[in-house]
């Protein structure tokens, strides 16, 4: 029986485990990737081990997510993690050269490595035949010590993609057609491998777009085959020697099969307030748009860009629509600027934002009050955008376009004829805004640089063996770590400090709940499923543990956010049956007996010592993660065995 490429990658990494769906297996990293956001926590937690120098083979810290300095929190922030980098051994993507994933597409991916990040869409690598997983930081500070990243190893999923797709229907369409398929949970615990003659017309960035969407349906990760598509981008990139060609065994064995036909795909569009609430863009003909934002690690290429222009061109956005064009790096921009295409976008009358993450996160932007806003982003939870009572749908370029014109929901077909682009057979290389780390030796001699908001780690404690505690927040189906700890450009500034980031924990759910935790002293959360989807921020682990949260129990988890609690001590359980859910209420006193045989069992004795109600929790923890939360967390785990 052959191999998945998925299986091949992972065989040649692994460190430790069996190759069996289910069982935890170790891998070896050989490149990291963090952005600002959650960069400065991790390389906290990089200095906290005591290593001098990274031991992978590249590591990346982008600036992409808190570019907006309207204070000195994220220029102190920045300051410290191009000190780190440099001292470290790891590399500096200044701010302005643009969004790690595209960046790293372009200048640093390499077909067949191992790829983690400290951001949910470091799958996008995928799109080059990574294979890139999302992590916490403290995963990320630990692979670049040299330590391995462990997951359960997952299923097999292959999408066989036959036919070509239509003038105006693209990757991001096909993207919207799998999460219609599977959900934003269908993906749990699974590799998406995309194969068949259909990708055979998908360019690298086409598939980037793909493979970073690919996020939103819960995978662990997603990823195409390394072949003459590949060849020529890298070539492109003036890195035709990282090619190698990489494909499944033609016997390799799937647990599931979904086949699309991309010549039978309409323009689809994901309605407000989730990414698989997808409808084909004609039901949503003539619905008024009062904002386009075209851009965001999904769908800002140079490809995407050349098409935005073509559209674009010689006419004029509607006067109703405000239209923002977000490049994804510095070389799409330049590019962009050579060939006369940024011209013809600034004509219309769309607004030129930087190089960077920008309105996908929240950081300005925003909606006004109640406005709909199509976006080209790879989600549209409520309030992430900034403005509360917003309609965000996530679009295509070319429907975002055909919406900016028309000034309301416009299937895109009937803008006339597609236009005819083509990639350049070479970019224009300019890295001179990526600085290299200082020699060993010269490193010793770097300071590194710290302002007076980067705050230390919450201190953790280790799990005894029985925990007694308020529920303090019982929150339903979905719950996002944007709802657990918000993005946004009043907030993301005080990423590296936890006390005054505490503030805004839980605050889209329930103001109250930072102050009341806190009171409480411990704290359990009941969620319900799919807890902690979305972003891979670690943050939403660390606050809640600042705040006293000890446990938190669901109906299912995401994988990231899982792990995020176990790396911060904080024990993930799930109700054995889903409805007793049901049985419990805000602000009940809920012990946990026998935590540690439990753990070894599989299943822990709660009882609800408010309404006398007794019910069965369970856990299916590796002896590994038994012995972080004994531990009190990662890092504690980390030192002690260091």
């Amino acid at each position: 029986m052959g191999l998945t490429l998925a299986q091949k990658i992972i065989k040649a990494h692994l460190v430790s485990g069996n190759m069996v769906a289910g069982e935890e297996i170790a891998l070896r990293i050989d490149q990291t990737l963090t952005q600002d956001a959650t960069g400065t926590m991790a390389y906290l937690e990089f200095e906290a081990m005591g290593i001098d120098r990274v031991k992978t083979e590249r590591s990346v810290a982008y600036i992409d997510h808190n570019t907006l300095q309207s204070g000195f929190e994220n220029a102190d922030d920045h300051r410290y993690i191009q000190s780190v980098a440099k001292k470290h051994g790891i590399y500096f993507s200044r701010p302005g050269n643009g969004i790690c994933h595209q960046v790293h597409l372009e200048r640093f991916g390499i077909p067949g490595k191992t790829l983690i990040g400290s951001d949910s869409h470091t799958p996008t690598g995928g799109g080059i035949g990574m294979l890139a997983f999302g992590a916490g930081g403290l995963d990320v500070a630990v692979a670049m010590g040299g330590g391995a990243y462990y997951i359960t190893m997952p299923k097999m999923i292959r999408v066989e993609l036959k036919g070509k797709l239509r003038p105006f229907v693209t990757a991001k369409d096909v993207s919207l057609e799998i999460l219609r398929i599977l959900s934003v949970k269908g993906g749990v615990g699974s590799i998406i491998e995309w194969g068949g003659e259909g990708i055979k017309s998908l360019s690298v960035p086409e598939r980037a777009t793909i493979t970073n969407m690919g996020t939103e349906l819960g995978a662990t990760t997603s990823i195409f085959p390394s072949d003459e598509i590949t060849r020529n981008f890298l070539r492109a990139e003036g890195r035709e020697k990282d090619y190698i060609p990489l494909s499944a065994d033609t016997d390799a064995v799937y647990d599931r099969v979904i086949e699309i036909d991309l010549s039978a795909l309409k323009p689809l569009i994901a309605c407000p307030h989730m990414p698989d609430n997808v409808v084909t863009v004609e039901s949503l003909k003539g619905t008024r748009v009062d904002q386009v934002c075209i851009g965001s690690c999904t769908n800002s290429s140079l490809l995407d860009l050349l098409k935005v222009a073509a559209l674009l061109k010689g006419k004029t956005v509607d006067p109703r629509v405000s239209l923002s064009i977000s490049p994804g790096s510095k070389q799409v921009l330049t590019m962009l600027a050579d060939c006369g295409a940024l011209s013809d976008i600034l004509a219309s009358g769309a607004r030129l934002l930087e190089c960077a993450c920008g309105p996908c996160i929240g950081m300005g932007f925003s909606p006004n009050s109640a406005g709909v806003s199509l976006r080209t982003f790879n989600r549209n939870f409520e309030g992430r955008s900034g403005t509360r009572d917003a309609k965000v749908y996530l679009v295509s370029p070319e429907t975002a376009v055909a919406a900016a014109l028309t000034g309301e929901i416009t299937d895109p077909t009937l803008l006339g004829d597609a236009p005819k682009v083509t990639l350049p057979s070479a970019f224009r290389i300019d890295d001179s805004a990526v600085l290299a780390p200082a020699s060993p030796d010269e490193a010793k001699n770097v300071e590194v640089l710290r302002g007076p908001n980067i705050k230390e780690f919450p201190k953790s404690r280790p799990q005894g063996d029985t925990l007694s505690a308020e529920l303090v927040l019982k929150v339903g189906d979905n719950i996002t770590t944007d709802h657990i700890m918000p993005a946004g450009a009043k907030i993301l500034p005080y990423r590296s400090n936890i006390p005054y980031l505490s503030k805004f924990c839980f605050a889209v759910c329930d103001e109250t709940f930072a102050e009341r935790a806190k009171a409480a002293g411990e704290g359990i959360v009941i969620g319900g499923a799919n807890y902690g989807q979305g972003s891979s921020r670690e943050h939403a682990a660390l606050v809640p543990l600042y705040l006293g949260v000890r446990a938190v129990i669901a109906k299912s988890f995401a994988r990231i956010h899982a792990a995020n609690l176990i790396n911060a001590g904080i024990m993930p359980l799930t109700f054995a049956n889903p409805d007793d859910y049901d049985k419990l209420a805000q602000g009940d006193r809920l012990t946990l007996s026998n935590v540690w045989t439990g753990m070894d069992s599989g299943t822990i004795a709660l009882k609800d010592e408010t309404n006398g109600v007794e019910i069965t929790l369970s856990c299916a923890f590796t002896d590994r993660q038994k012995e972080i939360l004994k531990a009190g967390g990662l890092l504690a785990y980390t030192k002690a065995a260091n």
